[in-house]
């Protein structure tokens, strides 16, 4: 009897030890707070054979804080990462950090890296200092850098190693367009609102107020532009209520050009019954205000890029600078709402902006939008 009542407690023993011990977490799997959804090809679901391990995503895309369908930079970079990777049947993932922060940018990085990547995309100029430190710690990793440029914290030193590339895109060339069309269209009250004054939101407003000035020109009329920065790239009751004012002091279209600056425009454009002007994709689906919007083909410039990677082409080290003569700009006119600004005019200004006929200005050519030295449009810069 004692023998087996030892025997027992010996049992129960061993089961409590089993049952009351945790597994230690696999190292390559972030908590689900901070780790996206994965999006992949079915091969991604896919053992390759019933002998063969996964071997992991091996395209990666890097959002900023926001989403993969914000209508905006992030959806363009990632439509254009599952274009390629759906065509060539190669397996993909996006990572979305926590917080805007290069250390939030660079774990998502390191994360993506453990889980096999071989290349990774990041859209925007917040990743400039993440992808200057990564290319240096993952020197057999390749990484695109969509609107920006690798360059340390302090902005001293600028360098994109082999397994790199900076890509950016003359954004005075959409912007262009997009005022030129205005005032062909027969609109001589325009408005822009930009969010922080960064290079590429300034090279847009330039562009824009040039392009208002030229048809203005072309027309024998004068036009007036307000022109303001927000300072952010959110959406705020500040930003719409000047917009609103804006609007009822006469304004018939405001370009708003910076994140979510431009939806602080559209809910004043709704309420004014108004036009706007959307920026870096086709906005046209977010407001019945938005007549056209100032495009970079994101999309675009992805697939071109990660073509050239998997094709041993792959521009690594180099600064590029994506424009109409690569057919990397433009507005989208199949989705336009011009009552004159014709298909036919737009293919016709698109050639000499692409040839170089026209000279557009840039972020460089004057310390603010009001000293750009432009006759037939008066700028009204508002602080």
């Amino acid at each position: 009897m004692k023998k087996t009542l030892a025997l027992l407690l010996m049992a129960l023993m061993v089961f409590g030890a089993v049952s009351c011990s945790t597994p230690a977490p696999a190292a390559t799997e972030a908590p689900a707070a901070t780790q996206a959804p994965a999006a992949e090809t079915p091969a991604a679901t896919e053992a390759p054979a019933a002998t063969e391990a996964p071997k992991g995503y091996e395209i990666a895309m890097i959002t900023d804080i926001g989403t993969i369908d914000d209508k905006s930079f992030n959806q363009g970079t990632w439509e254009g990462v599952v274009a390629y990777a759906e065509a060539h049947n190669i397996t993909h993932k996006y990572y979305q950090p926590t917080e805007q922060s290069n250390d939030a940018y660079l774990a998502q990085i390191d994360l993506a890296v453990q889980n096999g990547a071989k290349i990774i995309v990041t859209p925007g100029y917040l990743f400039e200092t993440p992808i200057f430190i990564a290319q240096d710690k993952y020197p057999d990793v390749t990484f695109i850098l969509i609107d920006g440029n690798p360059h340390d914290a302090d902005y001293k030193e600028y360098r994109t190693n082999k397994n790199a590339v900076g890509i950016t895109f003359a954004e005075q060339e959409p912007g262009y367009l997009a005022g030129y069309a205005s005032v062909k269209d027969g609109m001589t009250k325009l408005g822009f609102m930009g969010g922080m004054a960064v290079p590429a939101v300034v090279r847009y407003g330039y562009g824009f107020a040039q392009g208002a000035n030229d048809a203005a020109k072309e027309l024998g009329v004068k036009a007036e532009l307000m022109y303001h920065y927000t300072g952010g790239f959110a959406a705020t009751p500040e930003a719409q209520a000047l917009a609103a004012s804006w609007y009822k002091n006469g304004t018939e279209v405001i370009f708003g050009c910076g994140g979510a600056v431009g939806f602080s425009v559209f809910a004043a454009a709704e309420a004014a019954s108004a036009k706007s002007i959307g920026v870096d994709v086709d906005q046209s689906s977010e407001s019945a205000t938005v007549i056209t919007s100032a495009m970079k083909f994101l999309k675009h410039a992805v697939e071109i890029t990660l073509g050239e990677f998997y094709d041993g082409k792959f521009p690594g080290g180099e600064s590029l600078v994506l424009d109409a003569s690569n057919d990397s700009i433009g507005l989208p006119m199949d989705t336009s709402k011009f009552a004159k600004f014709t298909k036919d005019d737009y293919d016709a200004l698109y050639k000499k902006i692409a040839d170089k006929s026209i000279t557009i200005v840039t972020d460089k050519s004057a310390e603010s939008a009001d000293k750009l030295g432009l006759d037939s449009v008066k700028i009204t810069v508002v602080e």
